[in-house]
């Protein structure tokens, strides 16, 4: 089968999505909340769900646990698309709390993410089938194998053909010193830097967005990219100096919930195709903006 020019690496997990709650409730008493749904997803998983339901061909390659809830959630994906590696745990799995007005946060077991190993996953990397063929890593800050070998990984793709994205994630331990430090190390390496707003502050230690871009930008070097996921304002780039922008939509929110992740796949793709920095974010931002706003969701129109 040809190597498709989409290469998604990263965190798959059962998500359990409920809601929507009006601040939290006090300690020891029970809500009734009017929706739940247990649904395959991760960083890396929505991503490939979402390039699955746009019918963009693409290659994932991630870890389930060896449990009953592992062999449902690779049975979620196009098998045809997927590459999995079973470790010897449980199947991590995260809920995720839906605010109102979309916003969502997140509890998650460790799982399998935790036993996830690194080598495993340079074992599956095949030589980028064109120039324009892009890897994406997702979600690593939840896999500590990964985290700690992400450069490594970073500098196989490269060698192996690839144009490289990167969407670490929130760290669960904050922005310490260390995650600071190999944050920074992956921006020099990647061609894409996939984050979004609060992450962007985050890592640049201030919390004006506008000069937390100019800092973060600072230090990419010559044609890489700075992409900044602004949920409802849309999402912006910058690029050897240059400022892209793209308009969301207005939609009514279901849930937020792999909104960044579907952005990222409907981004990428347009990318695969040379369509182009200003059009790629378009078809990001579009692509996010419905997978919120529908239930079953859809990724394109």
């Amino acid at each position: 089968m040809p190597v498709p020019p989409l290469l998604v690496l990263g965190n798959v997990n059962v998500d359990l999505v409920m809601g929507e709650i009006d601040g939290w409730p006090a300690v020891g008493t029970e809500i009734v909340v009017p929706r739940s749904e247990m649904r395959p997803g991760g960083s890396a998983g929505n991503t490939a769900l979402a390039l699955s339901g746009m019918g963009i061909a693409h290659r994932l390659v991630a870890s389930v646990g060896n449990d009953g809830m592992g062999k449902w959630l690779a049975e979620s994906f196009d098998a045809a698309c997927s590459t999995w590696v079973t470790d010897n745990s449980d199947t991590t799995i995260s809920v995720g709390i839906v605010h109102k007005g979309g916003d969502r946060v997140f509890f998650t077991a460790p799982g399998h993410l935790h036993h996830a190993r690194l080598d495993d996953l340079l074992a599956q990397i095949p030589a980028a089938p064109s120039g324009s063929s892009f890897a994406c890593i997702s979600g690593g800050f939840l896999m500590p194998s990964l985290v700690e070998g992400t450069s490594e990984l970073l500098r196989l793709l490269k060698r192996q053909g690839w144009q490289t994205a990167i969407d670490p994630g929130w760290p669960p331990e904050g922005w310490t010193a260390a995650n600071m430090a190999r944050s920074f190390e992956w921006l020099s390496l990647v061609d894409y830097a996939l984050l979004n707003a609060e992450e962007v502050k985050g890592l640049a230690e201030d919390d004006d967005l506008d000069a937390a871009i100019i800092k973060l930008s600072a230090r990419l070097g010559g044609g890489q990219t700075l992409v900044i996921k602004k949920g409802p304002d849309g999402a912006a780039a910058v690029r050897d100096g240059m400022l892209l922008s793209a308009k969301a939509p207005p939609v009514k929110v279901i849930d937020t919930v792999g909104a960044g992740d579907t952005f990222n796949a409907a981004f990428l793709a347009a990318l695969s195709r040379e369509e182009g920095g200003q059009a790629a974010l378009e078809h990001g931002v579009r692509a996010a903006s419905l997978a919120i706003s529908t239930f079953p969701r859809k990724y394109s129109a």
